[in-house]
C-alpha cells in the first residue's frame, strides 16, 4: 500500500491534470511572509426604506406600526448575527438614495424595503447604477414595486426578491447580503496541489470573482508546527476524541496521538495565519505524520471550512454556506442505488456539529482510514435519520450544482467506501445518476465525484444567493 501517494494515485487516475494551477503563479512561501490577512470586521449593509408610511386603513403601502416592527427585527438581527453593521436610511428621491449609499460605502450591498406604492421605482436608480447587490423585501400590499425586481435581474442587475409577511425573512436578507463582503475578507490556506475546476484552482480568478485571497503553504514548514504542538493541548485533543467516541475500532494509541497532534497544529496554523479556510491537496500522503481528518472536523465545527484532496470547488461551497447559514458541510463522494431511489455520500472526514456551533455533536466511532489498510485515525460520524439535506457544489466559480434529499440510512459500522456515510432518498436517482456532472467539462475523478451536504433545505436561499452573486443554479435530479 502506498503511504505517500495522493488519493488520485491510489485510485489509479494520475495527478497530472490536478496539479495544473490554471496558469497562475504560485509560490510555496510560508503564509506569514505574505501581507497578513485582517481579522474580520463587521460587514456593512445598507438598509433603505423607500417612501413614507401610509395610514393603516387606506392605500397600498406599509403603515408606521409595520415599519417600526421591521426596524426592531433588523436591530435584533444585527445584534444576534454579530458580524453585520447596518446603515439605515429613508429615501423619497434619487438624491436621498445616493446620500445613504455614500454613507454606507461604494461596495455595500443593499436591503431595500418599499413602504409606499411605486416609491422604490422612483428612487432605485443609484443602487442599480452603482452595481450594488440588492435584496428587495416586500410586505403584502406594500405596493406594486415588487414586480420589477425580476425585471431588473433579467437586465443583469444583482437583485433578488423576498415577498413575505414573515419579518424573520429580514434576517435571511442580511445573511444573504453579508456573504459578499465576508468573501472579500476571506483568506484561504492551500497545501498544493489545488484541484477542482480550472477557475477554482486559480488564485487570481478566485480573487477576481469572489474576493478571497488564496495562499500556498509549504508542507515542510507545517511539519515543524506539528512537532511544536504543545503536549498539553495534544493530550486534551486525544481525551476529547476518545472519551466521546461510541467505540474505538482500528486506531491504536499512536494513530490517535498522531491525528490529535495534527489537529492541534492545524488549529494553531489557522490562528497564526488569520485564515478562514483550508484546503489540503496532499492529505493521502500524511499518514506517516498523522491524518488531518480529526483536524478537519474540529475546524469545520468551529466555523472554518476545510476541504480534503485540495478540492477548491468544495471548499468555496463550504465557505458560501458557512457565511449564509452558519453551518458546516460534509464533503463526500457520491454513489447511487437506483433500486432504492437513493444517493450515498461517503468520506473519511466529517464535522460533528451539522446543526451549527450551538448544536449537539453527532455520535461517532474512531476508525482507521478505509483506503490505506485501516491505518490512521478518522471519525465515522453517524448523522441523523430523517434529516432533510441540501447537496451542493460551486463549479467554475459561476455555477452552483444543488439538490435536496432525506437521510434514510446511516450504517452502525461502515464496510464499503469511506467511513462516514449517509444514504439519502432523492427526487429521481435514475435521472440524477444519468446526468451526474454532465455540465462539467473534465475527466478528473474528484471534480466529478465530490458534493457537499448541509443539514436543511436551502434551495430557495441558493437561488437568492445566485441572483446576488451573478451565478447560475443547476438543480441535479
Amino acid at each position: 500500500m502506498c503511504e505517500h501517494c495522493t488519493r488520485r494515485e491510489f485510485l489509479g487516475t494520475g495527478v497530472a491534470g490536478g496539479m495544473m494551477l490554471a496558469g497562475a503563479t504560485w509560490t510555496h512561501a510560508w503564509a506569514s511572509q505574505s501581507p497578513p490577512g485582517q481579522l474580520w470586521g463587521k460587514s456593512r449593509i445598507c438598509v433603505i426604506f423607500t417612501g413614507t408610511p401610509v395610514p393603516v386603513d387606506r392605500n397600498w403601502g406599509a403603515d408606521a406600526r409595520q415599519i417600526e416592527a421591521m426596524k426592531a427585527r433588523l436591530t435584533r438581527a444585527e445584534k444576534e448575527l454579530g458580524n453585520v453593521e447596518l446603515v439605515m436610511g429613508q429615501s423619497s428621491s434619487t438624491e436621498e438614495t445616493a446620500a445613504v449609499l455614500k454613507k454606507a460605502g461604494p461596495t455595500a450591498p443593499v436591503l431595500v424595503i418599499n413602504v409606499q406604492n411605486f416609491a422604490l421605482t422612483r428612487v432605485v436608480t443609484p443602487i442599480l447604477d452603482g452595481s450594488h447587490p440588492m435584496v428587495f423585501f416586500s410586505l403584502p400590499a406594500s405596493g406594486h414595486d415588487w414586480m420589477y425586481a425580476p425585471r431588473w435581474h433579467s437586465r443583469g442587475h444583482r437583485v433578488t426578491l423576498l415577498a413575505s409577511s414573515n419579518y424573520d425573512e429580514l434576517e435571511r436578507a442580511l445573511r444573504l447580503l453579508r456573504v459578499i463582503p465576508m468573501m472579500k475578507q476571506t483568506r484561504i490556506l492551500l497545501f498544493p496541489p489545488a484541484r477542482g475546476t480550472k477557475p477554482a484552482q486559480s488564485p487570481d480568478q478566485v480573487k477576481k470573482r469572489l474576493g478571497a485571497d488564496v495562499v500556498a503553504i509549504e508542507e515542510k514548514a507545517f511539519s515543524e508546527m506539528i512537532s511544536a504542538a504543545e503536549d498539553n493541548a495534544v493530550r486534551a485533543e486525544i481525551n476529547r476524541w476518545t472519551e466521546n467516541a461510541k467505540e474505538i475500532i482500528e486506531p491504536n494509541k499512536e494513530d490517535i496521538r498522531k491525528a490529535a497532534r495534527v489537529s492541534v497544529a492545524l488549529q494553531n496554523l489557522m490562528e497564526r495565519e488569520r485564515a478562514q479556510g483550508l484546503a489540503v491537496g496532499t492529505c493521502m500522503g500524511w499518514l506517516p505524520k498523522g491524518f488531518p481528518c480529526l483536524g478537519f472536523a474540529r475546524l469545520r465545527d468551529s466555523g472554518i471550512p476545510a476541504a480534503c484532496e485540495g478540492d477548491m470547488d468544495s471548499l468555496l461551497t463550504m465557505m458560501l454556506f458557512q457565511y449564509l447559514i452558519d453551518r458546516p458541510g460534509f464533503q463526500g463522494n457520491a454513489t447511487f442505488d437506483t433500486a432504492r431511489n437513493a444517493l450515498w455520500t461517503a468520506h473519511c472526514t466529517a464535522p460533528l456539529k451539522m446543526d451549527g456551533p450551538d448544536g449537539k455533536d453527532a455520535p461517532y466511532l474512531l476508525r482507521g482510514h478505509s483506503e490505506v489498510g485501516g491505518s490512521g485515525c478518522v471519525p465515522e460520524v453517524q448523522y441523523r435519520l430523517g434529516q432533510t439535506v441540501t447537496r451542493a457544489k460551486l463549479i467554475n466559480l459561476d455555477t452552483m450544482l444543488a439538490s435536496t434529499g432525506k437521510i434514510i440510512e446511516v450504517p452502525a459500522k461502515s464496510v464499503h467506501g469511506c467511513r462516514s456515510q449517509i444514504v439519502t432518498e432523492v427526487n429521481d436517482a435514475t435521472k440524477m445518476a444519468a446526468n451526474w456532472s454532465s455540465v462539467l467539462e473534465t475527466e478528473d475523478a474528484m471534480t466529478l465525484l465530490h458534493r457537499v451536504v448541509f443539514y436543511g433545505d436551502h434551495m430557495d436561499s441558493v437561488h437568492h444567493l445566485a441572483r446576488l452573486m451573478g451565478m447560475k443554479v443547476v438543480q441535479e435530479g
